[in-house]
């Protein structure tokens, strides 16, 4: 299964998820990715593209504005695919409270994936 995790900047939620997720489940292919152009430069980090919601059979967003944020630009067209985590952006990357958040939010959201 392909899964995208995206956050806004691709700096420390998504990327934990994408790292993490990787590493213990490698019957998966994982991708993350950030929704905010501005930051990503900034940041250097990945900016989310239209081939990346398209490769993904599922989509997990940190937020609710950042499934707004997609349905602004596509549509309906992804919605089928997305989950918010409700993940807030107030963790550095691979912080332990983070890690743990993303294995129990990812359970609940993945029962057969991620058990």
């Amino acid at each position: 299964m392909n899964i995208l995790f995206l956050c806004t900047a691709n700096k420390n939620r998504s990327r934990t998820a994408e790292d993490y997720f990787r590493e213990h489940y490698p019957q998966h292919q994982f991708r993350s990715a950030g929704l905010s152009q501005r930051l990503c430069e900034k940041e250097g980090t990945t900016l989310v593209t239209d081939q990346m919601l398209e490769w993904a059979d599922r989509i997990f967003v940190m937020e609710a504005h950042h499934q707004e944020r997609i349905q602004q630009y596509t549509g309906i067209l992804y919605l089928d695919k997305i989950n918010v985590l409700g993940i807030e952006d107030i963790y550095t990357y691979m912080q332990v409270e983070l890690v743990t958040l993303l294995i129990r939010m990812m359970q609940q959201a993945e029962r057969t994936l991620f058990i």
